[in-house]
């Protein structure tokens, strides 16, 4: 099993259908994708490395999806780097990688060599996307590989680090190819001559979506801004046609936004699958208002790569405010539960860790068995996630464990509160964490963005008329902007640091 041949059998059903293209402009036809990945693959197993690891460190670009099946057909290991991160953690990530060869943008080749103990290892060499060095590597294609292991591993999956150091999930063709499958079961109908367009980052969410739109024959479209921009989203959306993408819900909100704010709207968009973060459901409703029945919502992490649990679009439309507030039900192929301390199953209603098994769960975190055996149990994925479930099946989530508050002895959890401030008017963003205190144990503090007219006194009243009063606010901040990763998630661990009052 080799997830090449997700592109082979589309080069030989599409041979002349377009596959990647840069904004408006056709880059490569199907023939033309499969055979740029074999040389590629001939290429790195002229340098040795078939069964080794290859780090790609890039902004959004056409040679991204070239690279990730040339990768797999020389069957090596994609280790994709978020190309927002310090050169000194992407340095640490291939270092623990043991990569020998970084592919790199040349503006992030440049920062790496610029920057003053980024550290690259002495062994890995460097090639920047698009230079002589680059076009070197493709030679006469190499053999359409045949037997590929279904455990041998394709993707090294590194976690965001927002709470330290990242650890590298190990992603197998199996695991794929099981996500994949899932995906197209569950969350889209794909055809031939559909497109996915790249605006979240192609080393995390987007990319682990290549293969599926692969397996139809249809387009991927790399925006030229390699990145996020709203209103190049929506161009690009009425360009091509019958566009999916995946989305942090950050990136939903500034879409909406620009969508009110331009009256403009993407004229082929087909869906938008979100995740990554909490989408509450107020900004939901509002993005429904604006674009219509094309949501689906995802629950995954690095380690069951985009599939636990799914919100189909069909839900969305009852319109349902504990449907909308949770993360749907179980994907096609997954076992999910949530357990005790003591691993037990809880009843509907009760709060408590998801775990889940299926064929998409990591074989473990690479190098470091200590973090595999307290993530994985016989078989089972421990999120770290808490949440309960209702008698229909929908899965809630609570909070991450470590981000539940506990004050004078009653956990509270964040999310149930950041909902609440969200239904104030001229309340835009909130984040609630909990801060140490001498008497309750532990506080609830909540930073707030929000319009000027918004004061402490309307936060707290409108609290004490929707939540429990022990879950009410002791302190609210008002800021600027919420701090994020480049994923759109919430750092926490910085808001923990700042001051309250």
């Amino acid at each position: 099993m080799n997830l090449f041949t997700l592109l082979e059998h589309a080069a030989l059903r599409f041979p002349a259908h377009g596959a990647v293209f840069h904004g408006e402009r056709l880059v490569q036809r199907y023939a033309d994708l499969r055979h740029r990945a074999l040389m590629f693959a001939a290429g790195l197993r002229g340098l040795g490395l078939s069964a080794e690891r290859v780090a790609i460190a890039s902004e959004n670009c056409p040679q991204y999806v070239e690279l990730l099946f040339g990768i797999w057909a020389a069957e090596a290991a994609a280790v994709p780097v978020n190309a927002k991160l310090h050169p000194r953690e992407m340095a640490q990530i291939i270092e623990d990688a043991g990569a020998r060869l970084l592919i790199a943008s040349e503006k992030i080749a440049a920062q790496l060599s610029a920057s003053p103990g980024a550290g690259l290892p002495a062994a890995c060499r460097v090639i920047v996307i698009g230079s002589e060095a680059y076009d070197a590597l493709f030679g006469e294609p190499a053999p359409v590989p045949t037997g590929t292991a279904a455990d041998t591993l394709a993707w090294l999956f590194y976690t965001s680090g927002t709470t330290g150091r990242s650890k590298g999930a190990m992603l197998s063709h199996r695991n794929l190819m099981a996500m994949t499958i899932a995906h197209l079961a569950d969350v889209d109908s794909i055809e031939d001559g559909d497109s996915q367009v790249h605006a979240a980052p192609m080393s995390h969410g987007s990319g682990l979506y290549i293969p599926a739109y692969i397996a139809r024959g249809a387009r991927q479209v790399v925006p030229l801004s390699g990145s996020f921009d709203p209103a190049e989203f929506i161009g690009l959306c009425s360009a091509h046609p019958r566009c999916g993408a995946f989305l942090a819900p950050t990136m939903v909100q500034r879409l909406r936004l620009e969508a009110e704010r331009s009256g403009a709207r993407p004229a082929g968009l087909r869906t938008i699958v979100y995740g990554g973060g909490p989408m509450y459901v107020e900004e939901l409703r509002k993005s429904m208002a604006v674009f219509g029945q094309v949501f689906v919502q995802i629950y995954g992490q690095g380690e069951s790569p985009m599939t636990i649990t799914w919100l189909p679009r069909r839900d969305h439309a009852l319109d349902d405010p504990a449907v909308l507030g949770s993360v749907g039900r179980a994907r096609t192929g997954l076992a999910v539960r949530v357990v005790d301390a003591q691993g037990q199953d809880l009843p509907y209603g009760g709060i408590g860790e998801i775990v889940c098994s299926g064929d998409t769960i990591m074989r473990g975190y690479w190098n470091n068995p200590a973090a595999t055996a307290e993530t994985l149990d016989r078989g089972w994925l421990r999120t770290g996630d808490m949440g309960s479930f209702d008698e229909r099946g929908y899965l809630t989530l609570r909070d991450r464990s470590k981000d539940v508050i506990i004050s004078g002895g009653s956990n509270i959890y964040p999310r149930e509160v950041e909902e609440a401030l969200l239904l104030l008017p001229g309340v835009v963003e909130a984040c609630v964490v909990g801060q140490r205190d001498e008497e309750w144990g532990e506080i609830v503090v909540a930073y707030v963005v929000a319009k000027p007219d918004v004061t402490q006194q309307m936060l707290d009243t409108h609290c004490v008329a929707r939540i429990a009063r022990f879950k009410r606010p002791k302190h609210y901040v008002f800021v600027p902007e919420l701090p994020k990763n480049s994923y759109g998630k919430v750092l926490k661990r910085e808001l923990r640091g700042q001051p309250c009052s």
